[in-house]
């Protein structure tokens, strides 16, 4: 059996966390010192947005594929080099952007935008060459996990299909989450520290009698830790809804 050292997947992680930092921290630079009132200024910021997930959702797609290709050949696989996925189109900036404007903490918002739509990228890219060469996947947590990351990590590995993805993207990619996708070709390769097992019975021990109850018990303690974080989650994730719904109704008018 091979195993994957804990401190090698952490120095990943923390470098895929590394680049959408970069990129989040960039766009708040930005709206704090641009007028981004008005269309103009609006459709700016929208271009920049959309040139940092450019240039950082490039970087790291292009990690993710160096280390797809390090496990490859440490496990003596025979799957072609990873490729790169693609990043966010200017449509996918332009929703995450507009989606946050209308809230306080416009710059931390966007920011957690574009962060997210970064690393977007970088799990694209795992997943979709996992889907590509039949591997098998798993969500690996890192640093404080929310309650939603648990529950997938708790499921442990499974074949890689088309069924991962959501709009043509990696499912469970949120803001402000260090967690990342890791493969295997070979059923006896094993990531230090990942024990789906663990997760399971952090579940388990949880308050309440039904599994419910006892995700909301952790969702309640989660949510008391880091209240102010989760709300900003919200508020993005439910503007991007209803501007896709506004954009699915313009298309069947």
């Amino acid at each position: 059996m091979m195993q994957i050292p804990k401190k090698v997947w952490k120095r990943y992680s923390d470098g895929l966390a590394k680049v959408s930092n970069e990129a989040k921290a960039l766009i708040i630079r930005y709206i704090e010192t641009h007028d981004i009132d008005g269309e103009e200024g609006r459709d700016e910021l929208i271009r920049y947005a959309y040139g940092l997930s450019t240039k950082y959702g490039e970087a790291a797609a292009a990690y993710a594929c160096q280390m797809y290709d390090a496990i490859t050949e440490l496990e003596g696989s025979t799957a072609p080099p990873a490729e790169p996925a693609e990043t966010a189109t200017y449509s996918e900036v332009a929703k995450a952007v507009n989606g946050t404007m209308k809230y306080a903490l416009v710059g931390q918002m966007v920011g957690t935008a574009v962060g997210r739509l970064v690393k977007m990228a970088g799990q694209d890219t795992t997943l979709k060459n996992a889907i590509r060469d039949r591997a098998y996947f798993a969500w690996i947590p890192e640093g404080d996990t929310c309650v939603y990351c648990l529950m997938i990590a708790a499921e442990g590995w499974q074949r890689a299909s088309a069924s991962a993805l959501s709009g043509g993207h990696a499912e469970h990619i949120h803001g402000n989450c260090n967690c990342s996708y890791a493969i295997r070709h070979d059923k006896d390769t094993e990531y230090g520290g990942y024990n789906p097992s663990d997760y399971a019975k952090q579940i388990d021990s949880a308050e309440g009698d039904t599994e419910e109850e006892k995700l909301n018990s952790l969702r309640r303690q989660n949510y008391a830790k880091n209240k102010d974080e989760i709300n900003e989650q919200k508020r993005i994730s439910y503007r991007a809804r209803v501007l896709a719904e506004e954009d699915a109704d313009e298309e069947n008018v």
